[in-house]
């Protein structure tokens, strides 16, 4: 019975250490959102952080919404 325990647990860490081999080591592999991370801007009236992709663009500035790029910069 002893023998039997011994040689299970030898499997058992036998193959614990073979995933832990083969699993890839980079980081970027293992999460792709971090391929999909944007640079975040400010918005030039709230000053609030968004990524770039949803920010508005007007007068050569950065906003968070519609409302902020009529209202232009904040004073």
């Amino acid at each position: 019975m002893g023998r039997l325990l011994v040689l299970i647990i030898l499997v058992v860490a036998a193959v614990w250490l073979l995933r832990r081999a083969l699993r890839p080591r980079d980081p970027q592999v293992q999460s792709p959102d971090m391929a999909k991370a944007e640079d975040l801007v400010r918005c030039a009236r709230c000053s609030v952080l968004l990524p770039r992709g949803e920010a508005r663009q007007a007068e050569g500035r950065l906003y968070c919404g519609e409302d902020h790029a009529r209202q232009g910069p904040a004073r």
